[in-house]
């Protein structure tokens, strides 16, 4: 006999208040063979019943989420042994999945589904879809972008479509959006992912986001508390110390994170961000502050949800404390799940030991399981905890879905110096397109160039990496000047352990002298700060704020006027470039 477990409709069948509803999901249905040692459950469980049949140990395994790559992998290959090892020998309570294609990422969580005794929870991190992601999910605009658009439409459209892609895979929880307030230009992690700098702003689109996603069955996470966004420190390498007390807080940091729980989201992320105001004495990161976690957000805030730390291996944490003890010491701070240990079984060996010994409370033990218990509840995964392979290419990357990307990297477009833009709109020409992107991202620009070629551009373009030197630069310099019109396309975007978000000075030297001889325009498909580090620049600027296909055509569109920029800045590039920023310029109705 062969058991048959529907999917829950509840990630796919919704119903979308919007003008024009995307076509229906197919509801996937997974089979599971009678020998799978699926643990099923009473519909009238509770998270208690369950919890009371756990061990200490299982109860840990259950905050425990180890990080795992998304690609290929057979069953009985090295590279899963340590997943594998981690389900059977810790009880683990999820995983955090990371890039592959959505088949790959399907059959690993259903293979890894069937292997665990409870059902594991699924998260990702999807914070400009499953794109960033998936091999071929949808990509939007990072958050910036949709601040950009202005509409709580595209921060809503965002959440809708990576929720019905996610839980089609088998994800459960994402862990965005990111709700922090970017208003330090030199942020060296957060950039383009916040919706910008206004908190009132941010707030709404937040919960635009969270409505989205949970409408239609995914799980949402709001990071990272209490604010990452006026640090100058990437906390992957060191720990930030984010300036202000209260009142600060309270009228900035705060507000985003007040409308995330507001509207319901799921859990909140802790950032390994110091607060001198609150821990005077010992400046530790709020991940490991009981004053900002148990103090600020449970008690001040009122937030009664999951907590969830930031990585665990980071700089910032581990290299001070270890795997063991800063596992242990986010615990006692508030935190429920411990994300991404830098060693598992050292993680759940000093939390045993701090149980057992008394330094964790028993009780506090299982407040923090039975909310991953009830959360797993919620989600079904104990009825439903795969998913149909089949069903995936029905839903995952869908032509509607794309057409919605395409929209707001459109409506994202922001044209901050109009330089020579409307003469590249009125007259097709020789054109030299310089990119520039790390050398992992070989495929920056290759829509923006097919597009540019079908709207009738002559096009040479040449790629200049972070490790390219002075023969490429020179040969650059030749191609620029082989050309009528120049279009740098550089992708400068916040990097985990980079500690900066930046153009390279030869770059930025190149941009600055070919746009004092050429018509030029600098089209950012990174970070907006550009401006920063060119104060002789004199082309054009436009914003497309990042390299996914959606927003390369939609930049080829712009230049060559088959679109419109309609999109205003939503942080302060300077003085002059003012929050609210934008030239608007309308379609070429001829194109």
């Amino acid at each position: 006999m062969r058991v048959h477990v529907l999917v829950s409709s509840l990630a796919f069948a919704i119903a979308c208040a919007r003008p024009q509803p995307a076509p229906p999901i197919p509801d996937p249905v997974a089979v599971i063979p009678e020998d799978v040692p699926v643990t099923r459950v009473a519909s009238k469980v509770t998270a208690d019943s369950l919890l009371a049949t756990l061990t200490v140990r299982q109860q840990v395994g259950q905050l425990v989420f180890p990080w795992l790559l998304g690609d290929y992998a057979a069953l009985d290959g090295e590279t899963l042994a340590a997943t594998l090892a981690a389900i059977d020998s810790l009880e683990i309570g999820g995983i955090i999945i990371s890039i592959g294609s959505p088949l790959d990422v399907a059959a690993k969580l259903n293979a890894l589904q069937r292997r665990s005794r409870l059902p594991l929870l699924i998260a990702a991190d999807l914070e400009n879809g499953t794109g960033m992601r998936l091999q071929g999910g949808t990509a939007f605009p990072p958050l910036m972008g949709i601040g950009a658009t202005g509409g709580d439409e595209d921060a809503y459209e965002l959440g809708r479509v990576t929720a019905l892609e996610a839980r089609a895979v088998g994800i459960h929880l994402t862990f965005s959006p990111v709700a922090d307030v970017n208003n330090n230009p030199l942020n060296p992690i957060i950039n383009t992912r916040s919706f910008g700098e206004d908190p009132q702003a941010v707030a709404r689109l937040v919960t635009a986001y969270i409505r989205g996603a949970r409408e239609h069955g995914l799980f949402t996470t709001a990071k990272h508390f209490p604010g990452h966004g006026d640090t100058g420190t990437d906390s992957h390498i060191a720990v930030p110390v984010a300036p202000g007390c209260w009142d600060r807080l309270d009228t900035l940091e705060l507000v985003p994170f007040r409308a995330a729980i507001a509207a319901g989201v799921t859990a909140v992320m802790t950032a390994h961000v110091a607060l001198p105001c609150l821990d005077p004495d010992d400046p530790v990161p709020a991940t490991l502050s009981r004053a900002a976690t148990a103090g600020l957000l449970r008690d001040s805030l009122g937030f009664e949800g999951l907590v969830v730390t930031d990585a665990l291996v980071m700089g910032a944490i581990v290299e001070r404390f270890g795997a063991g003890e800063s596992a242990v010491r986010a615990f006692l701070a508030g935190s429920d799940l411990l994300l991404m240990p830098a060693d598992l079984h050292a993680a759940v060996d000093a939390m045993v030991t701090a149980v057992e010994s008394g330094r964790i409370a028993r009780e506090h033990l299982a407040r923090s399981v039975r909310r991953v218990l009830q959360l797993k509840l919620d989600a079904n995964v104990f009825e439903h905890r795969l998913v149909s392979l089949d069903a995936i290419p029905q839903v995952v990357g869908q032509r509607a879905f794309q057409a919605s990307a395409d929209l707001a990297a459109r409506r994202a477009l922001t044209l901050v110096t109009p330089g020579p833009v409307q003469a590249f709109r009125r007259q097709r020409g020789r054109t030299a397109v310089i990119t520039y992107a790390e050398e992992t991202n070989l495929s920056l620009g290759n829509e923006l160039l097919r597009r540019l070629r079908v709207q009738g551009e002559t096009v040479t373009t040449f790629r200049l990496y972070p490790a390219s030197g002075t023969a490429s630069y020179d040969s650059a310099r030749v191609v620029a000047r082989g050309a009528a019109r120049v279009v740098f396309a550089p992708s400068v975007r916040p990097i985990a352990w980079r500690g900066h978000v930046a153009l390279p000075d030869s770059l930025a030297a190149l941009i600055t002298a070919v746009a004092q001889a050429q018509p030029t325009m600098l089209v950012s498909f990174g970070s907006p700060y550009l401006l920063n580090q060119l104060p002789d620049f004199r082309g054009g600027y436009l914003i497309a704020w990042n390299g996914t296909i959606a927003t390369e055509r939609a930049a080829a569109d712009a230049l060559t006027g088959a679109g419109a920029i309609t999109g205003t800045l939503p942080i302060t590039l300077d003085p002059a470039h003012p929050r609210g920023t934008g030239v608007r310029v309308e379609r070429d109705p001829t194109q």
